[in-house]
C-alpha cells in the first residue's frame, strides 16, 4: 500500500514547536523516559542506603536530574530556549583513586532485600547514569532542533561527572578496585603511540580533479 503521507513542511521553516524531526521525538521520548526511569530508581534506592554519605551523594544527584528533566521536557515542548539555563553538576568528592586489589568476598544476587547493601546500590547508581550520558550522546548527534540538541550537549559532561563522582566513592570504600600493570608492562603500553612528524601527503579527490585550470 502506498504511503501518501506529506511531509508537513516543505521549504518554509516549521513553527518553534513542530521544528522536529521524526528521529527526533523518538529519542526524546527515550531520553525523557530513561530520565523519569533514573529518577524513580533513586526513590526506591533511597531506603536502603546505610551510608549519609551516599545519601549525600544520591539527594543532589536526584535533584540536579530532576532539574535537567524540567529543562528538557521545557525546550522540547515549546522548539524554544527553556526558560531555565542548563546547570553544572559540581561532585564533592576528592577526585583521588586508590590502586590496587584487596582481598574481598565474590559477589552473588541477593537472596531478599534484607542482603541490600550500600556496594549494590552504587552499582545500580552507576548503571543507570552511564546509560544516560550513553543515550545522551547517540541522541544528541541527530537532533535536528538547534535548541533541544545544545540542551542535551550540556548535560552529556554533567552525567560524566556525576558517573565519575559515583566511582570515586565506590573506589573509597573498595566497592570498585583498580588493578594496576606491571611498571613495565605499563611503559610499554603507553610507549606503543607516536606523534606523526612532517608534511601529510593526501592523495588527491575526485573533486580536486575536475577543478579547472588556470
Amino acid at each position: 500500500m502506498q504511503n501518501d503521507q506529506q511531509p508537513l513542511f516543505q521549504g518554509s521553516a516549521p513553527q518553534p514547536e513542530l521544528n522536529h524531526g521524526g528521529h527526533e521525538l523518538f529519542d526524546l521520548h527515550e531520553i525523557l523516559a530513561g530520565t523519569i526511569n533514573i529518577l524513580d530508581q533513586y526513590m526506591i534506592l533511597r531506603q536502603f542506603i546505610q551510608d549519609p554519605a551516599l545519601s549525600d551523594i544520591l539527594d543532589r544527584q536526584y535533584q540536579f536530574v530532576l532539574s535537567q528533566y524540567n529543562v528538557t521536557v521545557d525546550c522540547f515542548s515549546t522548539g524554544q530556549k527553556p526558560s531555565e539555563e542548563t546547570a553544572t553538576y559540581m561532585m564533592k568528592e576528592h577526585t583521588q583513586v586508590t590502586y590496587g586489589i584487596k582481598p574481598s568476598q565474590p559477589k552473588k544476587p541477593n537472596q531478599s532485600l534484607q542482603d541490600v547493601k550500600d556496594l549494590g546500590i552504587t552499582g545500580h547508581m552507576l548503571s543507570l547514569v552511564k546509560s544516560h550520558a550513553g543515550l545522551l550522546s547517540m541522541s544528541a548527534l541527530e537532533v535536528t532542533n538547534p535548541v533541544v540538541r545544545r540542551v542535551l550537549a550540556a548535560q552529556i559532561p554533567n552525567f560524566i561527572e556525576m558517573a565519575y563522582e559515583i566511582f570515586l566513592y565506590q573506589n573509597k570504600h573498595s566497592y570498585y578496585q583498580v588493578p594496576q600493570l606491571s611498571k613495565q608492562d605499563m611503559t610499554a603500553m603507553t610507549s606503543a603511540f607516536a606523534p606523526l612528524q612532517g608534511q601529510v601527503q593526501m592523495p588527491p579527490s575526485k573533486s580536486d580533479q575536475q577543478k579547472p585550470l588556470h
